[in-house]
């Protein structure tokens, strides 16, 4: 038996959807525990590339139990669609997904009141997708939330429904000016929605726990990333959820004395999608390079993702809270052309050096990062499956990464494709 959690270092986007789909190899179980569909993650199997946001990526493999763990926000409608859409391209999914009855429920208010909310905003909005991630979890911590399990039962649907719609239509009409809901509307299309995924839910604590008890591997994969975290990240510029590896364990219910390991994906340089600081951005030549020679568009979204230099300091702190026992790094062969490259070790502040994450956002968004340079290599690393053919200067950024981090390379990604990776230790 094995467990291993795999979580974004960096902003998301780091290229985890790949990562899980090769490690899925090994693993009996892959668990998704928090967020919802505004995650995307890309996996390309030959030619053909299938994008995935609510579902993990191991049901590409065939036989592997995919779970959608109570930490994940749940859209029927998004899920219904994606189901769809792998069974098209012959993908078996009965059978091999399922989905907690205690993850809540995406309303139609939810994304109706998270749009208002980021109209209302202006120049200061989170930068949110607009599909009510952040109202629903609102609604979970506030206890007034739907689960899974309460669309199967019409009657406890209803009553929830009806108590909810009276305070959302109130907040929408009132402060917001929008049109309001019709709980008749909104009830008969999501108890729809309840009869074509009640063969998919069950209570997947009692099954993953008792899945461990039977020796089963397990990976978990959390969306976004470390610096998205809602208590870690760059609040408010955030996700509602807790992304970092902590959230594996409240997002599905297997303690934390069962976890082996914590693998951080890394990318060999940094990204952000949306607002919020970012302090190694280069809104330069190099940076627009980076963008599209890595082809840095948002999987769900398709929006542009700012770019800049590897941040050492971010990619320490990310280390340190979710308690990396290893790292992946991602996209290499982007950094091929470049005569030099850049690593930012510490950011500068009214006078003062930070060596360190700091809490307060205006000096995120204020401070000059510190950088040491290193000199590019300038061959080609695509496609690399063997380290040793690794250019020189490739492996010296790798091993001061490591020096920085103070964490251990595990594998190294070098394309899109399965067979386009060094793996230099065994995660399972």
């Amino acid at each position: 038996m094995s467990t291993v959690v795999i979580t974004g270092a960096q902003w998301g986007d780091e290229g985890k959807g790949k990562m899980v789909d090769i490690l899925t190899e090994d693993a009996d179980y892959i668990v998704r525990y928090q967020g919802g569909h505004n995650a995307g993650h890309t996996v390309v199997i030959g030619d053909s590339k299938f994008i995935l946001h609510l579902i993990p990526s191991g049901i590409l493999r065939p036989g592997k139990k995919c779970v959608i763990g109570n930490g994940v926000v749940i859209d029927p409608q998004a899920l219904l669609a994606e189901i769809d859409g792998l069974l098209e391209k012959g993908i078996e999914v009965r059978g091999n997904l399922l989905i907690s009855g205690r993850a809540h429920i995406i309303m139609p208010y939810h994304r109706a009141i998270e749009k208002e909310s980021e109209k209302q905003k202006g120049s200061l909005k989170i930068g949110t997708t607009g599909r009510g991630i952040g109202p629903t979890y609102a609604d979970k911590v506030a206890r007034v939330g739907i689960r899974v399990a309460d669309i199967l039962d019409k009657e406890v649907f209803r009553d929830k429904l009806k108590t909810n719609i009276q305070e959302m239509n109130y907040f929408l009409e009132r402060l917001y000016g929008a049109k309001g809901f019709i709980l008749e509307d909104i009830y008969d299309e999501y108890t729809g929605y309840a009869e074509r995924l009640r063969d998919f839910i069950t209570d997947t604590a009692v099954l993953l726990n008792r899945a461990l008890r039977e020796g089963k591997n397990i990976l978990f994969e959390g969306a976004q990333g470390t610096h998205l975290d809602v208590d870690h990240g760059t609040y408010p510029y955030v996700t509602s959820s807790n992304a970092t590896s902590g959230g594996a364990c409240t997002g599905t219910g297997v303690g934390p004395t069962k976890i082996d390991k914590v693998v951080g994906v890394v990318k060999a340089y940094t990204t952000r999608v949306g607002s919020g600081p970012f302090p190694t951005e280069l809104n330069d030549a190099i940076g627009e390079f980076l963008r599209d020679k890595g082809r840095e568009y948002g999987a769900t979204t398709g929006r542009p993702r700012r770019c800049g230099w590897f941040d050492a300091v971010a990619t320490r702190y990310a280390a340190d809270v979710n308690g990396f026992t290893g790292m992946i790094i991602t996209k290499m062969d982007v950094l091929d052309e470049l005569n030099e490259i850049k690593i930012c070790t510490g950011y500068r502040y009214q006078g003062k050096l930070y060596t360190e994450m700091p809490s307060q956002l205006n000096v995120l968004e204020e401070c000059e990062p510190v950088y040491e340079t290193m000199k590019g290599w300038q061959a080609s690393t695509a496609g690399l499956s063997n380290y040793e053919a690794m250019p020189v200067n490739a492996k010296k950024y790798i091993e001061r990464m490591q020096e920085l981090v103070g964490v251990d390379v595990d594998i190294i990604s070098t394309g899109f494709r399965r067979d386009e990776t060094i793996i230099l230790k065994k995660i399972f």
